[in-house]
């Protein structure tokens, strides 16, 4: 029941009771329910924006730790990603260029997928641009890998096929010459012993006694034997494969046949005097991709770092030749 309200009358020094309207009544009603509305408002808006409820509460404890552990796993990613980076100079700079292979182009090792939107799937969700951001390094990480993983492959076929390259590279002197004593002209301009002029000598002349042994300078294939009486004498030419080839002429006798694999340190021959020769010698030739080269370099398996400086030191002398 309503309370009754009353109100003092000084004039007949009573209370008079209040009676209020039905209009008044109205608006009062009216404004008590917009006064609630406007409270409730307050305490929804206070407690939506400023007080969490325990399921809210559980959600943002949830989305922070998973926003954390992308931040840990975007950095995990970018270490892998700097990884790789270091793989693949190392890989670009050491490796293929100690082995002589074309890099890879950066269009292949940085290239997209391309194709439809491979993340089509992931999009719609509060965490969409993150999620997204994080497929696309770990799918251009795992494409990088492979195609390292590929090149390390092309690598270690190099590496095996180096070593049959080492072994084939003339690398030793084709005589017994520890001393240096036998080493008569090197490549360069030399007096012809013969024509007495000024011409170039294409190869090295070894000073030895008839019958001396003669050894492959590398492992190969005869590819001639064949003796010139005006020319080169008794002449062996070994294919050593990968560009490589040497000659050995004015040979006394032959120790090989055409088609005969050698190894290096294999007798081939003796020395002799046979051909357009003055004296008793070894004419030797290292030949590059047909192209006749200074052997001097050649000799370094079987020679000290002092001893090779040496030879490349007599080698350079302008003594007269023998063919």
């Amino acid at each position: 029941m309503a309370r009754i309200k009353y109100r003092f009358n000084p004039e007949s020094l009573s209370y008079d009771r209040i009676k209020i309207s039905i209009s008044t009544r109205f608006i009062q009603i009216i404004t008590f329910f917009a006064a609630s509305i406007v409270i409730a408002v307050a305490y929804y808006l206070i407690f939506s924006n400023f007080i969490d409820l325990p399921k809210e509460k559980k959600l943002k404890r949830e989305n922070e730790q998973l926003t954390l552990q992308n931040q840990i796993f975007s950095k995990r990613i970018d270490y892998v990603a700097s990884v790789l980076e270091d793989l693949r100079q190392r890989d670009e700079n050491i490796y293929r260029t100690i082995f002589q292979a074309a890099p890879i182009p950066k269009s292949i090792r940085e290239a997209g997928f391309g194709g439809t939107n491979r993340y089509i799937n992931l999009e719609g969700y509060q965490f969409s641009k993150m999620v997204i951001e994080t497929a696309m390094k770990l799918d251009k990480i795992t494409k990088q890998i492979y195609i390292q993983s590929k090149s390390y492959d092309e690598v270690i076929g190099l590496v095996k096929k180096k070593e049959e390259m080492l072994a084939c590279t003339p690398a030793i002197q084709p005589l017994s010459n520890k001393d240096l004593t036998r080493t008569a002209s090197g490549f360069g301009f030399r007096i012809h012993p013969i024509f007495k002029i000024k011409m170039f000598h294409y190869g090295f002349d070894f000073i030895a006694p008839i019958g001396t042994d003669v050894y492959a300078t590398g492992d190969g294939v005869v590819e001639t034997v064949e003796y010139n009486q005006h020319g080169f004498g008794k002449e062996v030419v070994i294919n050593h494969g990968f560009g490589y080839a040497t000659r050995y002429a004015h040979l006394s006798e032959f120790k090989v046949r055409i088609g005969q694999k050698v190894k290096r340190g294999d007798i081939i021959g003796l020395v002799g005097n046979t051909g357009r020769s003055t004296a008793a010698h070894l004419h030797y030739e290292v030949l590059v991709n047909g192209v006749q080269v200074d052997p001097s370099p050649y000799f370094f398996h079987d020679l000290t770092p002092d001893e090779f400086q040496k030879m490349i030191q007599i080698s350079t002398n302008s003594n007269q030749t023998f063919d």
